[in-house]
């Protein structure tokens, strides 16, 4: 079993990754094998959610198949991430 990642890991990866503008990490359980996955990237532009989540899955490769048991997933474009923080609506 590959050893645990930490949130910071996580954000890391995925800022590098997907080009992310914002990136927020909860762990879920404490094990940090469940995370809470908040994303921001101008890459999600024009892909459907299925597609924005898979670029997710890629970025974070082998760790899905070991120390990543659980990831919930919430993946804005910066324009709809804009929107929700004028709006005062939160993605969570």
């Amino acid at each position: 079993m590959s050893a645990p990642l930490s949130i910071a890991q996580v954000q890391n990866i995925l800022s590098e990754a997907l080009d992310a503008t914002h990136v927020e990490v909860l762990d879920m359980t404490g094990t940090s094998d469940h995370f809470d996955v908040t994303i921001v990237s101008p890459l999600f532009q024009g892909e459907s959610l299925i597609r924005q989540h898979q670029m997710v899955y890629r970025a974070l490769g082998e760790a899905m198949h070991g120390p990543v048991h659980a990831l919930k997933l919430q993946t804005r474009t910066p324009e709809q991430w804009e929107a929700e923080q004028s709006e005062g609506s939160s993605p969570r």
